[in-house]
């Protein structure tokens, strides 16, 4: 038995399902989950001292790479001072300074301690400036596991198989609608029907909880538009696309204004961290200025910031992106090529340093009932066969894999050799 399997065992008396994140568990791939006790650069390590190039990258927030010296170093030196005050420090307010400098939009932030926090807050600031109650999501999006935003959600409830989750009433969701992606058609008629009552339409901009499904020409564009003229609010929750595609939100490469953004992941650099950025006058409405309330002990916590600090200056710094980018597009050619020539039901998205390899008809998706034809059961063995060459994918056929400053050429085309030779037995 490995030390990983025995890890596993102890976890599973103590934990459930021994793990403390569903998509942890390795049950949509089969086996047990590996442990891993440390990383370096792109690599991991588990407690049986096997080496992987790590693809997970955390589910994200590691644009960097694992245990940068520039992040290690600003979080030992935060941490040297004290890991929590409850009080206001110097870090949260050099947080708020950069992630203005970097987003145009985002005049005022307010620090948090994760993603679901970041959305929760910012749909009840949302719900709050327009007096309104009803909400719009997308079909295989996922926010985070507030009550109200599970539904028709992706993530670990598409990996495992949960189509919504028990605990939730259904007064909870009565008031969240929830609409195909891409398909402007579907959300004018809800804005035809419903636009007096919408207080805001959450999306991400590039989804990524369903696996890699890019908005087409235009979709983003309609909510914005279709928003603006109901007098609702535009969300982008940009917990994984903010700071992944360059050294700012998503947002302004797509020349899109929400009204109120969301970041987490990429911005706490590994550490747990979240914020809702807007205008001052959104903003305000917050406590203590205004009546919409939010808090938490942690907010603003000086070792997070630090982290985040130091990840954005360093990707500022070293500006990785176009090379990020380069090595997705290298890695999904040879995938396409391979699968076009051998037509196999193979095709892998990317789009600037993320990727996802979806067995299903090698064409782009669009939404999540095109994505719920794949073959999970292949994707599983392709799991195993590329964890046991030495590659640590996403453990979901429906979530995203991402490239890092510090990954290779020679890695990605390694990684490449030991995808086809599992596609060459298809």
């Amino acid at each position: 038995m490995t030390e990983s399997q025995k890890l596993f065992q102890r976890a599973c008396k103590h934990i459930p399902g021994g793990v403390n994140s569903p998509v942890r568990a390795f049950r949509a791939v089969g086996g047990d989950p590996v442990y891993i006790k440390r990383g370096s650069g792109a690599r991991i390590y588990d407690a049986d001292d096997n080496e992987y190039i790590d693809f997970c990258g955390s589910w994200g927030p590691l644009a960097l790479g694992h245990a940068h010296p520039d992040v290690v170093s600003a979080v030992t030196a935060a941490a040297e001072n004290g890991l929590s005050f409850g009080t206001c420090n110097p870090y949260e307010v050099e947080f708020a300074e950069l992630i203005s400098a970097l987003v145009p939009h985002a005049e005022m932030v307010r620090m948090v301690n994760s993603g679901t926090e970041a959305v929760m807050t910012a749909l009840r600031l949302a719900r709050g400036c327009t007096g309104r109650s009803r909400i719009v999501k997308f079909d295989g999006c996922y926010h985070g596991h507030a009550d109200y935003l599970l539904v028709s959600a992706g993530s670990g409830l598409l990996t495992n198989s949960m189509p919504a989750s028990l605990g939730v009433p259904e007064s909870a969701v009565a008031e969240v609608i929830s609409t195909p992606y891409n398909d402007v058609a579907a959300l004018e008629n809800i804005f035809q029907k419903e636009g007096d009552k919408i207080a805001a339409v959450i999306v991400e901009p590039v989804a990524g909880n369903m696996g890699l499904v890019v908005p087409e020409p235009g979709f983003l564009e309609a909510l914005r538009q279709l928003c603006s003229k109901h007098g609702a609010l535009l969300v982008f929750d940009e917990v994984i696309t903010g700071f992944r595609f360059h050294a700012g939100a998503y947002a302004t490469l797509c020349g899109i204004t929400p009204d109120i953004t969301t970041f987490g992941k990429i911005a706490g650099g590994g550490m747990p961290l979240g914020a809702i950025a807007a205008n001052k006058r959104i903003m305000e409405q917050l406590a203590p200025l205004g009546q919409v309330y939010q808090a938490g002990t942690l907010s603003g916590n000086p070792v997070a910031a630090a982290a985040g600090i130091a990840t954005l200056n360093t990707l500022r710094r070293l500006n990785p992106y176009p090379a990020m980018a380069v090595l997705a597009n290298v890695f999904a050619d040879n995938i396409n090529c391979f699968a076009t020539e051998k037509q196999l039901n193979v095709h892998c998205a990317a789009y600037k340093g993320i990727f996802t390899v979806f067995f299903t008809g090698n064409s782009p998706l669009r939404n999540l009932e095109e994505v719920k034809r794949c073959d999970t059961e292949t994707f599983a063995a392709f799991f195993r066969h590329m964890l046991q060459r030495g590659f640590y994918l996403s453990p979901s056929q429906f979530e995203l894999n991402f490239i890092s400053a510090a990954h290779t050429r020679e890695e990605i085309d390694s990684a490449s050799e030991a995808a086809i030779e599992f596609l060459a037995k298809m």
